[in-house]
């Protein structure tokens, strides 16, 4: 799969200071995402938004992985200035990518290549995504992405017919709740049974009462208590695969 990038303009952000906007191109089309450096020598977190696409949410945990000491690159799979607000344009958006695998792959790797022409060393990354994110960094990891780990919140879990984790080559964390009506139990107990068969290393964890969304602040689904253990699970994960 061929994928070209490059820089096309870079903005202060206006809702986060301590990052900022970079406008990138994959394979002819826009994309603005968000860079949020601590240092060069700092380990590498590509952060996937759900399918409201790039907001203050991803910002936000952004600046909370810089507070831990990783770089991070929040991608945009949606487009330049495509930031969905109702539910009809939501689904449309995901289910576009959904439909189009080779290109969602492409945006994936797209947006890590984008992010090592920052600095960030791709080298030594985790990619991790929430809920439609969360099934975008699974793509990932089927598609043999190089990278330390993958690690998907509250994600969707399915696997599409044809494809397998065989050419997956780093650990799998998956944060689920266990009241997550959206992505049910039985597909959790799925990638469990594909993972161990495909000898892919994995860990998964689910919270009760915890619904879809679970980590997303302010909403009516929220639950701090899983948000808490989740992010400390999730810390301890980036700990043992990164450098």
């Amino acid at each position: 799969m061929k994928t070209t990038i490059g820089l096309v303009l870079l903005t202060c952000a206006s809702m986060a200071t301590a990052g900022e906007n970079r406008v990138y191109n994959v394979n002819g089309s826009e994309y603005e995402g968000y860079w949020a450096k601590v240092s060069d020598d700092a380990p590498l977190v590509l952060l996937v938004h759900d399918w409201d696409g790039l907001t203050d949410y991803e910002m936000k945990r952004a600046q909370m992985l810089n507070d831990m000491g990783y770089n991070v690159f929040a991608a945009d799979l949606f487009g330049k200035g495509i930031r969905p607000t109702e539910v009809k344009d939501k689904r449309q958006h995901t289910g576009e990518l959904y439909k189009d695998r080779e290109k969602l792959r492409a945006l994936m790797q797209g947006s890590l290549d984008f992010a090592a022409s920052l600095g960030g060393k791709a080298d030594n990354a985790v990619v991790m995504g929430y809920c439609f994110g969360g099934a975008a960094v699974l793509e990932s990891a089927r598609a043999g992405m190089q990278a330390k780990g993958f690690v998907t919140f509250h994600g969707g879990l399915g696997t599409p017919e044809g494809q397998d984790y065989s050419m997956t080559k780093a650990p799998i964390m998956v944060l689920h709740g266990t009241a997550d009506s959206a992505i049910p139990m039985s597909e959790f107990a799925s990638l469990a049974e594909q993972l161990e068969a495909a000898g892919v290393s994995h860990e998964m964890i689910t919270y009760s009462g915890a619904p879809h969304a679970f980590t997303v602040f302010g909403s009516d689904r929220y639950r701090e208590d899983a948000d808490k253990k989740s992010w400390n699970s999730f810390g301890q994960f980036l700990q043992a695969t990164t450098m």
